[in-house]
């Protein structure tokens, strides 16, 4: 069924329920696991908007996503998964199509945020549908419908 798994994870709550799915779908089809993790840079039409010392500073914004993906491997590591981490720089989508391209994987998992209202989707637009089109490999979205109670059971 499935060879290799890219997760996409940011840490939070979208992204453990993601991460939980992984690891359930791993154990049943032995996948190799792959997580990345994605600086996006700050687009300068926001950089003109907002004042430059609220800007975070992108070795913070870098360090931080390492952070992330060493937390990310080490809980699947704990559960017995091999898994490896990949820190990109750049688009989300086109870091994760050209991940999942570059290690062949054949499924991509990334959680879902539901937008606080129009203008929250409108502005970040949706990875899990945009990544659908852009790549040629099968990609689930993980939902979290029971709230972050059901993630933090799920951890243990």
């Amino acid at each position: 069924m499935y060879k290799r798994i890219l997760l996409a994870y940011d840490g939070s709550e979208a992204g453990r329920t993601a991460l939980f799915e992984c690891r359930d779908l791993a154990a049943m089809t032995q996948s190799e696991v792959h997580l990345i993790a994605v600086v996006q840079p700050i687009p300068a039409a926001v950089l003109y908007e907002v004042v430059i010392s609220d800007v975070p500073d992108s070795g913070e914004e870098t360090e931080h996503h390492q952070r992330v993906l060493e937390e990310g491997v080490a809980l699947l590591r704990e559960r017995g998964f091999p898994a490896q981490g990949h820190l990109a720089r750049g688009e989300p989508v086109e870091q994760i199509t050209e991940a999942a391209r570059r290690l062949s994987v054949d499924l991509i998992i990334v959680g879902h945020r539901r937008p606080k209202g129009w203008a929250d989707r409108w502005w970040r637009g949706s990875i899990g549908a945009s990544l659908m089109d852009a790549t040629h490999c099968s990609v689930l979205i993980a939902m979290n419908a029971c709230g972050s109670a059901a993630v933090q059971q799920k951890a243990a």
